[in-house]
């Protein structure tokens, strides 16, 4: 038998591109339909062959360490005859009938990025997928349009060929998979040109999707048949998005809830006053009690994130920082002077320590 990397007229550490692309070449030279003639139809099946085998990883790797059928032929490896043996006694690779070429595709996994205002409500994108779509030429038949596969002439459908090894116990009848039809039963004569006999191609698609509300960063959702499509029309397989939630400037997030940090100046600390916060949401009236304290967390329900498992919202949680002046005209110090000596109050000193405080301050910047 002729070698297959020779039959496609490539080397042995050829890419897959470069095994398609020269089989794509030598089917346009060599098809039937192009060439009539008889030596160019026997050199087409045998490029057909040979690209079938190379085309599949696990095929190319087995042929690569010496089966020559491509899929479990004769003229194997030196212990074949021992493994067929083995399987016939344990039903290892045991195989009823052929096996279909439809195959489920595989899995997906993309990164999406979104906004923490995106979060609390929910947000859609249409995200464009690089992906192995069905193939329109052929529709997943993997033939030629008007052509169809034909039964196997050497398994004769059954995608098996059966044969007795003499062994140390007597002869023994093994099982294994077809390799002229790859165990499918049929072969198929006319490959599809624009697939390559994969029923399938590669192409952009754009995938419409909504992420929930109060998704957080390394959640994963799962859209079932998303995925790519599998070979000869097989079914899809599925999408996975993996979110990631941007950071943003002036909120943070603990749990459902936002965190934020109004500072207030000494002023407005001292007489109290009302202020108007611009959230993620819309603008949030606040009113500051008269002597509030740097540390106080002012909470404004239902202002929060919207709760993925459940009903309802978190809370807008809005840490206080009193903002002391560093700068002072004359006139000024002299009124802060005059107010100090009013109030008659000692200097600084020690207080009781006071945990809930800091628990405050551990939300508040940790959180």
């Amino acid at each position: 038998m002729a070698d297959h990397y020779d039959v496609l007229g490539v080397s042995r550490d050829a890419s897959a591109d470069e095994i398609k692309k020269a089989y794509r070449k030598l089917a346009r030279e060599l098809h039937p339909d192009v060439n009539p003639g008889a030596d160019a139809s026997e050199r087409f099946k045998e490029v057909t062959h040979a690209y079938d085998v190379l085309s599949d990883p696990e095929q190319r790797q087995r042929y690569d360490l010496g089966d020559a059928g491509g899929f479990g032929g004769g003229g194997g490896a030196g212990f074949s005859g021992f493994g067929d043996i083995f399987d016939s006694f344990f039903g290892g690779g045991a195989q009823r009938g052929p096996r279909s070429r439809r195959e489920r595709g595989q899995d997906a996994l993309l990164r999406v990025e979104v906004d923490l205002e995106e979060v609390i409500f929910g947000t859609h994108r249409d995200l464009e997928v690089d992906t192995a779509v069905l193939c329109e030429t052929c529709n997943g038949s993997c033939c030629q349009p008007g052509t169809d596969p034909v039964t196997c002439d050497v398994c004769r459908g059954t995608g098996q060929i059966q044969r007795t090894v003499r062994s140390l116990l007597g002869n023994v009848m093994t099982a294994s998979p077809c390799g002229t039809c790859r165990g499918y039963g049929t072969v198929i004569p006319h490959p599809c040109l624009t697939c390559g006999g994969q029923g399938r191609v590669r192409a952009h698609r754009t995938v419409p999707v909504d992420i929930p509300a109060g998704v957080d960063s390394g959640l994963r959702l799962q859209m079932p048949g998303s995925g790519e499509v599998g070979q000869a029309g097989g079914p899809n397989g599925d999408l996975f998005l993996e979110i990631s939630v941007r950071p943003n400037e002036d909120f943070s997030r603990n749990g459902d809830d936002i965190l934020c940090t109004l500072e207030v100046p000494m002023t407005d600390a001292i007489l109290g006053a009302e202020t108007t916060v611009p959230a993620l949401d819309g603008d949030v009236d606040v009113e500051l009690r008269p002597g509030v304290q740097s540390g106080e967390i002012l909470t404004v329900k239902g202002r929060g994130i919207t709760r993925l498992r459940g009903s309802g919202r978190g809370d807008l949680r809005i840490g206080i920082q009193v903002v002391t002046p560093t700068k002072l005209d004359h006139k000024e110090r002299e009124l802060i002077q005059r107010f100090a000596k009013g109030r008659k109050q000692h200097g600084p000193q020690l207080a009781h320590f006071h945990q809930g405080l800091f628990s405050k301050l551990r939300d508040r910047f940790l959180g």
